[in-house]
C-alpha cells in the first residue's frame, strides 16, 4: 500500500530517487514502475503487479469494443521504466510533459493506497485548496474510520 506525500527532485535526464519505503514495496513488486497519464491529474505510477490487476479488471469488466478503447487511451499511452541500482526511476519525456515542471524541477508523490499521484506542487497546493470545502463537510466520517 502506497501512502504518503514525498517531494522529490528530478535531475536533467527525468528521473528521480524513489523514496525508501516506496522503493522497497515497489521493488518487492518487481522492478519497473508503470506511468500512465491521468484524466484529472497528469500522471499515476503502478507497480507492474498493480498494472497487471488493473488490466485484469478490464478484461473482466468491459466488453471487447470497450476493452480496445481502453487499451487505445490508455493503455498506448502508458511507459514502463526500470528502478536502476541507485534507486532511480526516469519519467519518460512525452509523460513528463504532462506535469507542468517549474524550474526547480520537483515533483509530488501522493501515497493512493494501490497507485502514486506525481503532481507539480504547485497544481497539488492548489488541489488541496480546493478540497478544503469538502474536506469540512466528510472530516467527521474520515475520523470515524480510524
Amino acid at each position: 500500500m502506497f501512502a504518503g506525500q514525498y517531494h522529490c527532485k528530478l535531475d536533467e535526464k527525468g528521473r528521480f530517487i524513489v523514496p525508501t519505503p516506496l522503493r522497497e514495496q515497489l521493488e518487492s513488486e518487481g522492478d519497473r514502475v508503470i506511468f500512465v497519464k491521468g484524466q484529472d491529474l497528469p500522471l499515476s505510477a503502478y507497480s507492474v503487479q498493480e498494472w497487471e490487476k488493473v488490466l485484469a479488471r478490464v478484461k473482466d469488466t468491459f466488453n471487447e469494443d470497450q476493452s480496445r478503447l481502453f487499451m487505445h487511451v490508455v493503455v498506448a499511452e502508458a511507459a514502463t521504466s526500470e528502478i536502476d541500482k541507485t534507486g532511480r526511476v526516469l519519467i519518460p519525456g512525452r509523460l513528463r510533459k504532462a506535469i507542468p515542471l517549474e524550474d526547480d524541477m520537483e515533483v509530488v508523490l501522493v501515497g493512493m493506497f494501490h497507485r502514486l499521484e506525481i503532481w507539480n506542487p504547485s497544481e497539488w497546493r492548489r488541489y488541496l485548496m480546493k478540497q478544503d470545502e469538502q474536506l469540512e463537510e466528510n472530516i467527521g466520517k474520515m475520523l470515524d474510520l480510524l
